[in-house]
């Protein structure tokens, strides 16, 4: 490696900065392997950019001011010394975390190379490794600070393009088999990484909200194809408010959206079932008037008020998903059970789905089969996540255990 001249001093000031969210690039040259350190990292609430190549790694710096490099020598292809010549040649102020075996040459090389020239090595995260080895590796670099509390503005998160929908399977409970997704709409921010929509859903009245709401649409249809062209076709089903099915336009724009690709089998639009009850009119309207477009109609969170569904005129709803704390250890309470099988039977009597969302436990999983769930949906069988990488996990069996 080429001798180059570095110095304490001339370190980018911008690490330490970034006290919520750090960046890190992962370094590999197989797409794979970047990928799942990059999802390993991700879970512990990095911000990754990825790098296969060393002639690119310079622009990346340059570009992501990554707080990380994950660096794997354990390759072919990879050329390590470039690497780390570009880390010294742009006075990266950041650490380098080496992935492989600490007792290799290879390893012990890079680390000797490194710290010469002044380059800050975290300790080498052996391989194989998992999550609690690489959260130690990682442990000085996770955030320090808790997640903003002040609301976030959504017509700048929309302005700037930080809104995207991340999707949780759902997942046929006798077979075990993934059956469709619900699209979730977080926001990733530059500075606070991933924001829960507590912090940006505006209410009904809020002037941006329809504007929100078009958003999950246009985004659920773009991430439709993209699904149907990396893995095959999908299910989806997003959120909206009963308002929205108010504003004639709006629907109209809606009902023009949905593909006509003859693999596209259909919206599911979720409507929480507080609203359904206090807008009865509206909802059972928009059910049966979009079914013609493509488009059904299913009642979210239905817990003790289920009742109140029994005076709807007619029900041309698709799915009853019952809200998740009757699901949280309905397992071992029988007053969740008597909630969830009242449900289950208001849905079969009205030929519509019954999902149990929430299924946290694969005791929970086992009463909700036992109930005659059709659906299931929950931490047990994965966490939501980007589009890209729902792609990449979708062939995999979503089950926590094999069917009773």
């Amino acid at each position: 490696m080429e001798q180059v001249n570095f110095s304490e001093h001339s370190r980018a000031a911008n690490f330490g900065h970034r006290k919520l969210t750090p960046r890190a690039c992962v370094v590999d040259s197989k797409k794979h392997l970047r990928s799942f350190l990059s999802d390993a990292l991700e879970d512990l609430g990095f911000i990754t950019s990825e790098c296969g190549q060393a002639g690119d790694l310079a622009g990346l710096l340059q570009a992501e001011q990554p707080d990380l490099i994950v660096l794997s020598v354990c390759v072919d292809g990879l050329n390590v010394g470039e690497i780390l010549e570009a880390i010294v040649r742009k006075n990266f102020g950041g650490k380098v975390l080496v992935v492989g075996q600490p007792d290799s040459i290879m390893v012990k090389a890079v680390r000797q190379i490194g710290e010469e020239y002044g380059i800050a090595m975290l300790p080498s995260l052996p391989t194989p490794f998992g999550s609690a080895s690489l959260r130690a590796s990682v442990a000085e670099l996770l955030p320090a600070e808790p997640a903003p509390s002040p609301a976030v503005d959504v017509a700048e998160a929309l302005k700037a393009g930080w809104l995207e929908l991340w999707y949780q399977q759902k997942i046929n409970t006798r077979t075990l088999m993934p059956s469709g997704a619900e699209g979730l709409v977080r926001m990733r921010h530059p500075a606070w990484g991933v924001v829960p929509p507590a912090y940006f859903i505006p209410d009904d009245n809020d002037p941006h909200f329809r504007a929100l709401s078009e958003f999950v649409v246009g985004r659920a249809i773009e991430d439709w194809r993209y699904l149907l062209e990396s893995q095959g076709p999908v299910d989806l089903s997003i959120n909206l408010p009963v308002a929205f099915f108010g504003n004639a336009p709006a629907v109209r724009d809606l009902c023009r959206a949905m593909p006509a690709h003859p693999a596209f089998g259909g919206l599911v639009i979720e409507i929480d079932c507080s609203e359904v009850i206090d807008n009865p009119e509206i909802a059972v309207d928009a059910a049966r008037r979009l079914r013609l477009h493509n488009i059904a109609i299913a009642i979210d969170n239905v817990g003790a008020e289920w009742p109140s569904l029994l005076e709807l005129r007619s029900f041309p709803f698709v799915e009853l998903k019952v809200d998740q704390q009757y699901i949280n250890g309905c397992a071992d309470d029988r007053l969740k059970q008597t909630v969830c099988r009242r449900i289950i039977e208001l849905a079969r009597d009205n030929s519509a789905r019954a999902i149990a969302q929430g299924i946290g436990t694969r005791a929970d999983y086992l009463a909700a089969h036992d109930m005659g769930f059709d659906l299931v949906q929950g931490q047990l069988f994965g966490k939501p996540v980007a589009v890209r990488k729902f792609a990449r996990s979708r062939p995999q069996l979503a089950a926590a255990g094999s069917t009773p």
